[in-house]
């Protein structure tokens, strides 16, 4: 245990891979800075000055250029490390890291190595964040924690004058056994997915019936209606229509009566409405039903018309003192011209 254990440690302070320099200058007198380069001089030991890009001289064997720093963008990789999550799954990540030097003086003097101090400095910060958040969270809010590690290392950084851009995490490793249940549960969300939407359709599906019958009857109801409608309508104008006839029927023979022997017409149509009346109940019908003077057609017209004078005849208005005359029914000549009929054909 205690080998592993300085196995890790000494995997984890492996320094990360430096960029290549070429060198530091030599003091000829005359020297040529080149751009977005900042070479830091010494007089006698003690920091001098930054020499500019361009034309610059100096003092032989008195001043010596101690650093040179580049001002150009800087891109480390982060080298792969283990970290413990919130609910305690082990993952291998790793990132690239991008820097800058904004102050050569601190970044020469601030700290022995700068580019490897923000590599540790961004390996720390990666565990500590990564302890804080869940498997779930963790791929969910990659951007929410690199740039919590950015802040985290410019915070420590600031004394380096060094400069840390961006932090991008580029592989996540999970065990394969942590890999197999999130399969397991991508599938199973996928599943419950396809059920959801499956019954989803269903209940659209009974929806859209339910609806179409709904419709319908709607549209039955109305028809129905409206041919009610329709039909009393045409029941109503036919009552009209025939209520005007009649009234037309009645004028006219209103009418009709009123001209000369209209009255003697009227009475021989009411006598052969009812001699013909006996005869329809004798041809339609078993049963008979008959007056008690039925053989005395004689007698059936004339009181068939003195039903007919009695609602024709207008009522004198009488007063209490007035007595009734005795009145004698004459006989009209259309019940001699029956009773002569009768005789001839018996």
């Amino acid at each position: 245990l205690q080998r592993s254990q300085q196995l890790k440690r000494s995997v984890w302070l492996v320094p990360a891979p430096r960029r290549l320099n070429s060198g530091l200058p030599m003091n000829i007198g005359v020297l040529f800075v080149p751009q977005q380069e900042a070479w830091v001089v010494e007089r006698m030991g003690k920091f001098h000055r930054i020499l500019e890009p361009g034309l610059n001289f100096l003092i032989p064997l008195l001043d010596r250029i101690r650093y040179v720093q580049s001002l150009k963008e800087i891109v480390i990789n982060v080298p792969e490390q283990s970290a413990v999550t919130l609910d305690n799954v082990t993952l291998q990540i790793d990132g690239v890291l991008y820097l800058r030097v904004l102050d050569p003086y601190k970044a020469s003097y601030g700290v022995e190595d700068p580019e490897y101090a923000v590599t540790q400095l961004a390996q720390t910060t990666m565990r500590s964040e990564l302890g804080k958040l869940s498997l779930d969270r963790v791929f969910r809010e990659r951007e929410s924690l690199n740039a919590n590690i950015v802040d985290a290392i410019n915070q420590a950084s600031d004394c380096w004058g060094i400069r840390c851009l961006r932090y991008e995490i580029k592989d996540i490793h999970v065990p394969p056994r942590v890999k197999e249940s999130m399969q397991m549960q991508v599938e199973a969300e996928r599943r419950k997915r396809a059920m959801v939407l499956e019954s989803e359709g269903t209940r659209e599906s009974a929806i859209n019936v339910a609806e179409g019958q709904k419709q319908a009857q709607i549209l039955a109801s109305e028809a129905e209606k409206a041919e009610q409608i329709n039909k009393a309508a045409g029941e109503a104008n036919a009552m009209l229509v025939k209520a005007r006839a009649k009234a037309e029927a009645i004028q006219l023979l209103a009418a009709a009566l009123a001209q000369q022997h209209g009255s003697a017409a009227a009475s021989l149509s009411v006598a052969e409405q009812y001699v013909s009346a006996f005869s329809k109940l004798a041809k339609d019908s078993n049963t008979l039903l008959l007056p008690a003077n039925a053989g005395d057609v004689t007698n059936m017209v004339a009181q068939a018309l003195g039903i007919y004078s009695s609602l024709t005849k207008p009522q004198a208005v009488r007063t209490q003192d007035e007595v009734p005359p005795a009145r004698e029914d004459p006989q009209p000549p259309i019940t001699e011209m029956l009773k002569a009929e009768e005789a001839s054909s018996s």
